[in-house]
C-alpha cells in the first residue's frame, strides 16, 4: 500500500468545537435531555435565566419562560451529547432517581427563613431540593 493510499484510509476525527454531533448521538441526547428538570429564575429587565437540576452548570436564557426552557434544554442536549461521545454516562433524571436515604440537619429559625427565601428565589419547590442541589453541585 502506498503512502498516499494509507493517508486516504486513515479516518480523521473532527475535533472542531463547532462541528455537528452524529445524528444518532444527537437523537439519544435529545431523548435524555427531555427528561431533565429546568429551574427558571426571572431576571429583572432581561427575561429569564434557566439551569438544570441535573446539570447545574448547563444554563440558558430567554425573553419568555418558554424561550428560556427551550434554550436551556439545548444546553442539556449539548452537554449530554458531549458525554455520550466521550463514553461517559449522563446523569439520571432527578424524577427517575429513587431517593431512599435521609439526612437531617438542624438550623436556626433565621437560617430556615434564609434557606426558604433562597430556594424560592432559585425556583426550587422547597428547602430540601434546594439544599440537595446546591450541596451536590458543590460536592466536587
Amino acid at each position: 500500500m502506498s503512502a498516499k493510499s494509507k493517508k486516504r484510509s486513515v479516518k480523521k476525527i473532527d475535533s472542531r468545537i463547532d462541528r455537528p454531533f452524529a445524528p444518532l448521538v444527537l437523537k439519544r441526547a435529545r431523548e435524555i435531555a427531555a427528561t431533565y428538570t429546568v429551574l427558571l429564575q426571572p431576571e429583572p429587565d432581561s427575561g429569564y435565566f434557566g439551569r438544570g437540576l441535573e446539570f447545574p452548570y448547563a444554563m440558558g436564557d430567554g425573553a419568555t419562560p418558554d424561550e428560556c426552557v427551550e434554550n436551556t434544554r439545548e444546553a442539556f442536549v449539548a452537554a449530554v451529547a458531549t458525554m455520550i461521545e466521550a463514553g461517559e454516562e449522563p446523569p439520571v433524571a432527578a424524577a427517575d432517581e429513587q431517593r431512599t436515604e435521609q439526612v437531617n440537619i438542624r438550623v436556626s429559625q433565621r437560617e430556615k427563613l434564609l434557606l426558604e427565601r433562597a430556594a424560592r428565589n432559585k425556583g426550587f419547590r422547597g428547602i430540601g431540593d434546594f439544599v440537595r442541589s446546591t450541596s451536590l453541585a458543590n460536592a466536587d
